[in-house]
């Protein structure tokens, strides 16, 4: 089908395409077949009524715009890979010429993919940190493990730091209770933290029975952020008893029957992880250096979707917090913003980086003609599942479902794709050591988590 097109900014086309009436008289042919088939006319049998007849009752233009409607869509795709165009949305389409009997012709403008020139791979360098002790990070986990299955016993002395101590908090602002800050039998572990400002301080020295009263900053619920005076009462002081680290303690958190045995493979996992934790730092920075060196415009409304899907999954994430933006920023400890305009500005920012980076992913991957595997969309399937919690089988019924194979099959080639740029980038750690970026399976990520408040 004849088309021609027009370059109307670095991101945006107009295509002019001519369908021949050769080419729309199959859907002519259907068209009116349809028409006939759902139709009743006194004097023709269901399926059997004229052409002449439906143009009659009906009108020509119902079916021309039946077969146009249908025809569309093949003529569309065949300009866009005739013109070696990479459409970044729908087109906007608008019937310019119809000769009935000879041809049909349509204008489509759509935002495009722009010209890229990408550098080298081999210029882009990164640093990451360097791997945490090893060592250190198997004592602290097998730490925990002895913490999750230690014993306590109820003592009558006053507490200690590392006492487990049961405690009742009231909550008050210049004398009057705040409901939401009273609670009762709260067990906590002294000098764990997690909990208010002062606990441990306030706390500590007291036996069963005793109080005292400190000013905090309330944590948790509605009033999350709020100064308020706390009374604590102490009910109950017990001392923490951790098991010991012996061949019996393996045998009951593992499936090994020695501390050895147990700690050798705990030490094969926490590298293993230490490892791929600095290596997804190393995707990240890589991909932020390629971005900050490839400048090219981006589609207005692509972006502006965007930001409006980035501010809705925001905004839906505080709700179901219970929490307002400005709450949010007022408790988060995190976040570097200190103002609603400065927090959706870094939104802003993070949601152009990543459009702008599964641009240049795209284009990488069609450039090097990087193809899906089913193997490797069942892996990713499997990782989706592991993620969620649910079963691989639930996750391609969600898949199938929600239409989203297409979309998990670019989520692939976009990761072989920064696989690829990895292999020729530089990453050294801060201590300027050569990191190993062997490819390796990324996380499987939430369909529209991507940017948690937190994060922002």
């Amino acid at each position: 089908m004849p088309s021609t097109v027009e370059q109307l900014s670095p991101s945006r086309a107009k295509l002019t395409v001519e369908i021949p009436f050769a080419e729309l008289q199959p859907h002519l042919t259907k068209a009116y077949r349809e028409i006939a088939q759902s139709v009743t006319i006194p004097g023709f049998r269901k399926g059997k009524v004229p052409s002449a007849v439906i143009d009659q009752r009906f009108g020509r233009g119902v079916v021309l715009q039946e077969a146009i409607n249908a025809a569309l869509p093949t003529a569309y795709g065949e300009a866009v890979d005739a013109n070696k165009l990479v459409p970044l949305g729908d087109p906007e389409v608008e019937i310019t010429k119809l000769e009935d009997g000879d041809l049909v012709e349509f204008v489509a403008e759509v935002d495009v993919r722009p010209e890229l020139t990408l550098p080298g791979f081999d210029s882009l360098a990164v640093t990451v940190d360097v791997l945490a002790d090893l060592e250190s990070e198997v004592d602290s986990r097998i730490e925990m493990m002895r913490e999750r299955f230690a014993t306590t016993t109820e003592v009558d002395r006053p507490a200690a730091v590392g006492d487990v101590v049961t405690i009742d908090l009231a909550g008050t602002r210049d004398g009057e209770a705040l409901a939401d800050a009273t609670a009762e039998g709260i067990t906590y572990k002294i000098g764990s933290g997690g909990m208010l400002d002062g606990l441990d301080e306030a706390v500590t020295g007291l036996s069963a029975g005793e109080s005292a009263d400190f000013s905090s900053t309330l944590v948790g619920g509605p009033l999350t952020g709020e100064p308020a005076d706390i009374h604590v009462t102490v009910s109950k002081v017990s001392e923490q008893q951790l098991p010991d680290l012996d061949d019996e303690f393996a045998q009951l958190v593992s499936e090994f029957d020695t501390v050895e045995e147990m700690r050798a493979d705990l030490t094969t996992g926490v590298e293993q992880m230490l490892r791929a934790e600095q290596l997804n730092s190393a995707r990240d920075k890589v991909l932020e250096d390629l971005v900050a060196q490839v400048e090219f415009e981006l589609p207005a409304k692509l972006l502006a979707t965007e930001l409006e899907a980035r501010h809705s999954q925001v905004e839906e994430q505080l709700k179901g917090a219970g929490l307002t933006l400005e709450r949010y920023l007022e408790t988060a400890e995190d976040e570097e913003a200190d103002s609603p305009e400065a927090f959706w500005a870094v939104v802003d920012s993070r949601a152009e980086q990543s459009l702008r980076a599964q641009i240049l992913l795209d284009a990488i991957a069609d450039e090097h003609e990087v193809g899906v595997e089913q193997h490797e969309l069942t892996d990713l399937i499997v990782r989706k599942a592991q993620s969620s919690g649910s079963t691989p089988e639930q996750e391609l019924q969600h898949m199938m479902e929600h239409n989203h194979m297409s979309a998990w099959m670019q989520e692939i080639r976009r990761n072989k794709a920064l696989g690829l740029i990895l292999a020729q980038a530089t990453v050294t750690d801060t201590d300027g050591a050569t990191v190993e970026v062997a490819p390796v399976a990324p996380e499987a990520d939430a369909e529209d988590e991507e940017e948690a408040p937190a994060e922002a």
